[in-house]
């Protein structure tokens, strides 16, 4: 179904490229030269398994969360834990597969190495590790669509937080909403992706500007089925804009308050809206 999966030191050495299907991981370890070493080569070691397990049971990772499936992969399990905050509403396990992903490599990365610190960074989607004393910067980009970093984020070993993951209508998946972006700081990537994933998606209005069509008529095999997915998103009022950003910011207090995630930064059309614990860097630069 899938050709073999690629994995190879980037340009300069430091940083590892991992490729299979759908997923693309881009990896860095920090430490000795020779633990960062054997945790790329551990990291290699599972990557190639990790597609054919999901495929196997990806029947059941499109169904709507069932409180009573229990995954038999390492990954799906991270899935349907990470949807089970949110089982009230629609969810399936698809809407943490990235963070899944990233969250399963980088707990074989460290595992039983000496690194200072490490990243896996799932096409967006990161989860990272972090020693005393040692800090991550990540880029938000307000807009999946301009390649800019609209903000930064300083995360230190001291933080709830390990994982950090954007959704939105511009992003790889589809939305149910109207959100430019959705970017959340949660306790794991899987988390923070599912998250993400459905603030974004609350982040919504009805208006004349926005094009939407059933899921199934853009992908036969989308989780989502017949609910309407976001196409396009004309210019919109900003009456409207706050409408939308008010339904999503109902959302992720409602996450953050349930102890789901510790932040989150809501984009549409260049409003910007935090919430929860965000480092005040973060905070300047999207206000």
């Amino acid at each position: 179904m899938f050709a073999p999966a690629q994995m190879a030191l980037l340009p300069g050495g430091r940083r590892l490229h991992l490729n299979h299907g759908p997923i693309d991981l881009v990896i860095q370890a920090f430490g000795d030269t020779g633990e960062v070493r054997k945790s790329y080569e551990q990291a290699m070691s599972c990557f190639p398994k990790i597609l054919p397990a999901l495929v196997d049971e990806l029947a059941n990772l499109r169904q709507s969360y069932d409180v009573s499936w229990s995954p038999d992969g390492p990954v799906a399990r991270r899935m349907q834990d990470a949807c089970s905050g949110f089982r009230a509403e629609f969810v399936t396990p698809m809407a943490a597969v990235a963070g899944g992903v990233a969250d399963e490599v980088i707990q074989v990365l460290v595992r039983g190495r000496c690194l200072k610190k490490a990243y896996v960074n799932n096409g967006g989607d990161i989860a990272f590790y972090l020693t005393d004393g040692q800090s991550l910067t990540a880029g938000l980009v307000a807009d999946y669509h301009l390649p800019n970093i609209d903000g930064e984020c300083v995360l230190t070993e001291d933080m709830p937080v390990r994982g950090i993951a954007t959704s939105g209508w511009k992003g790889r998946s589809f939305s149910l909403g109207i959100a430019d972006s959705v970017t959340v700081l949660a306790k794991d990537a899987a988390t923070a992706d599912v998250a993400a994933t459905m603030i974004a998606n609350a982040v919504n209005t009805d208006h004349p500007a926005i094009e939407r069509r059933p899921a199934s008529e853009q992908d036969p095999d989308s989780d989502l089925g017949e609910q309407l997915v976001t196409l396009d998103v004309g210019g919109l009022d900003q009456q409207t804009v706050d409408t939308a950003l008010d339904a999503g910011e109902k959302a992720a207090i409602a996450a953050e308050q349930a102890g789901h995630i510790s932040a989150a930064v809501l984009v549409l059309q260049n409003t910007f809206r935090v919430i929860g614990t965000a480092p005040a860097g973060l905070i300047a630069q999207a206000a």
